[in-house]
């Protein structure tokens, strides 16, 4: 996978719309704290009048919500496309959709979770970077470091990040590669499709919510067997929360897990890094040039190089 294009980064007083590119908005106070986020920062919050549309669990049919989506990429005062919550439904979306139809200028895409299907297809089909993050619904109930450290990196004011964690597995030499974050189980459910960017020279960043040591050992595995373990240059692993094994029954820990599907690919692995839900959401840059440290714990990436 090349080094992607990395968007302009934002000034305060441009124009970002609001997408709902997933399940229907039912939070709507935490929404509309997030949306006040921006608007205190400077930026002028545009929100769809068909914001509240569902269809099942859905915001809206797949071609109401692809609509959405090309009006906000196609207008040419949006400079970030904020999605409004998870949940899901993006792969959906982008099953019919011409990605010609998207002009060709960068804008950030911003959100985590079910976006995966969203920064992954734009990575792949684009070329653009974009950024793994609160979606809104999710920003207010961020810590104000993580809050700031979001709106310096799209401002550009910080271009070098590093979180720290774990280092695990015997690999103790320190990879380099294009950072491509995402949710673990929408990111399995995307091998094999367009979806799917190259993955090459990739540092994988996981997270995911409510999959107990079971359901990821599962995943884990299938990533083992489609090959493209073998093809990535490290792991980093966030936030595995509400997976607690069952109390009534014999279970392996979620370390465990990690320790026995992956510290064997003898690649650079960290873990317990502040990325995912319920709790810190560090940003990541999907297609930064990152390294991951195993002795040291880090996982840094660099918007300068």
């Amino acid at each position: 996978m090349h080094k992607l294009a990395i968007p302009p980064y934002l000034v305060p007083g441009q124009k970002v719309r609001v997408v709902a590119t997933s399940g229907a908005v039912r939070e709507w106070e935490r929404l509309e704290k997030g949306v006040q986020i921006w608007r205190d920062r400077g930026y002028e919050v545009y929100l769809p009048e068909d914001l509240g549309v569902s269809w099942g669990y859905l915001a809206g049919s797949d071609r109401h919500r692809r609509q959405q989506l090309i009006e906000a990429w196609n207008d040419p005062d949006c400079a970030a496309i904020l999605c409004a919550r998870g949940g899901y439904g993006s792969a959906r979306l982008l099953e019919g959709l011409d990605w010609q139809t998207l002009d060709s200028h960068p804008k950030w895409p911003i959100g985590f979770s079910d976006i995966t299907a969203l920064l992954w297809g734009i990575a792949a089909h684009k070329k653009i970077a974009g950024l793994h993050g609160p979606v809104l619904t999710t920003l207010a109930t961020e810590p104000d470091w993580s809050i700031q450290q979001l709106f310096s990196v799209l401002e550009g004011k910080l271009t070098k990040v590093t979180l720290s964690g774990r280092g695990l597995g015997g690999c103790k030499n320190t990879a380099e590669g294009i950072l491509l974050p995402g949710n673990l189980n929408v990111a399995t459910h995307l091998i094999g499709t367009p979806l799917c960017p190259d993955l090459d020279g990739v540092i994988l960043a996981f997270e995911d919510v409510a999959e107990p040591p079971y359901k990821v050992d599962r995943m884990l595995t299938h990533w083992r067997w489609s090959g493209n373990l073998h093809k990535v240059k490290g792991i980093a692993l966030g936030r595995f929360s509400q997976a607690e094994p069952p109390k009534d029954r014999p279970s392996f820990s979620m370390a465990e897990v990690w320790s026995d599907r992956l510290a064997d690919l003898g690649i650079a692995i960290v873990a317990e890094l502040p990325f995912g839900h319920d709790g810190a959401n560090a940003p990541l840059i999907a297609g930064a040039i990152a390294q991951l440290d195993p002795e040291s714990g880090t996982l840094t990436y660099d918007l300068s190089q």
